[in-house]
């Protein structure tokens, strides 16, 4: 095999004319040049240098050899100048997945602190929900992903409330969901890096008897409400967080839109549970926000996470946008 170091040899013996004059040059000794030069002759099996009179000069593989030692050793010298300058920061890129809520309010300020640092780093940004972006994280499609998951659920599969429909077709329109969730939060093989608790936010019309209490809110209070849901995760940890209620959510609305979540609210169409990320991208006109307790008396909420593979983890411009993502959490 071909090693670098016998074609850096090769190249100073055919600039200095023997193999003293190149242990010079390469701040090494005499026989170690022979030496090298001796490997590298087995390597490709014929001989690369011909002595004549007091010099040397390379023979026809020698010099085919150099021709092609040149673009190689200078390709080496690029790719190691890449290497160090992503090792240093000063070039580098982090593909982000993210949900929209969070696309929204902590990706933009991380990024921007981030640029501002190391310009050099190029960072991109795509939306997907988990357990979408948890499939691309693992496909080598980014470098970081932006899940979320609920704590109250303790790993447990969720079957979120049916869809309209033949009682077959829900019941199998809620397994695929069920199993898709199950799969999202399943971060065992993942680096995760933790980043807020974001508080789940009762929305109510704004005539509502509870919408003026100025405290918080018990799910159980609205048992009796027409629901407004959003993604199927959500929707599946809604249905779970009433099922500690003591009731099972009417369901009539289901969006994956913050907005239209608001405007159903807002024309008295029913009640919904938003995280709080989600507001602070939509204005809620109409509406009235009340913290939510779960059936236990605690906040209801919902963890937010940057995840990457252990290996990605190492890598600098990954562990920095990792560490812009938690200062920006850090200032909600």
């Amino acid at each position: 095999m071909i090693e670098a170091r016998h074609l850096r040899v090769l190249r100073a013996v055919a600039r200095t004319g023997s193999f003293s004059a190149a242990a010079r040059e390469l701040g090494c000794t005499q026989p170690a040049i022979s030496q090298q030069m001796k490997a590298l002759e087995k390597s490709v099996d014929t001989p690369l240098v011909v002595r004549s009179g007091r010099g040397m000069q390379l023979s026809e593989a020698g010099r085919v050899l150099l021709k092609h030692a040149t673009g190689i050793l200078a390709g080496l010298s690029a790719a190691e100048e890449e290497v160090a300058a992503i090792a240093g920061l000063r070039a580098g890129r982090v593909r982000l997945v993210s949900f929209p809520t969070a696309s929204s309010t902590l990706v933009p300020p991380a990024v921007a602190r981030l640029r501002d640092s190391h310009p050099g780093v190029r960072v991109s940004l795509v939306e997907a929900e988990p357990p979408e972006s948890l499939a691309m994280l693992r496909g080598g499609e980014c470098e970081i992903a932006l899940a979320f998951r609920y704590p109250q659920s303790d790993g447990a599969t969720v079957v979120p409330a049916p869809a309209h429909g033949s009682p077959r077709e829900a019941r199998a329109e809620a397994n695929l969901e069920a199993q898709q969730l199950s799969a999202g939060t399943d971060w065992s093989d993942l680096v995760v890096t933790p980043l807020l608790d974001d508080p789940l936010v009762g929305l109510l019309p704004a005539g509502h008897p509870l919408a003026g209490r100025g405290g918080p809110v018990g799910l159980a209070e609205l048992a009796g409400e027409q629901w407004i849901a959003g993604c199927p995760q959500c929707r599946g940890h809604l249905v779970e967080l009433c099922a500690g209620a003591g009731f099972e959510p009417r369901i009539d609305f289901a969006t994956d839109d913050y907005p239209a979540v608001v405007g159903l609210v807002a024309a008295g169409l029913g009640v919904a549970v938003l995280p709080r990320l989600a507001l602070q991208s939509v204005r809620p006109d109409g509406v009235s926000t009340v913290p939510v307790r779960t059936a236990s008396g605690v906040p209801a909420v919902r963890q937010v996470v940057a995840l990457t593979l252990p290996d990605l983890a190492e890598v600098p411009a990954v562990a920095l946008m990792q560490e812009r993502l938690a200062g920006a959490a850090a200032d909600r």
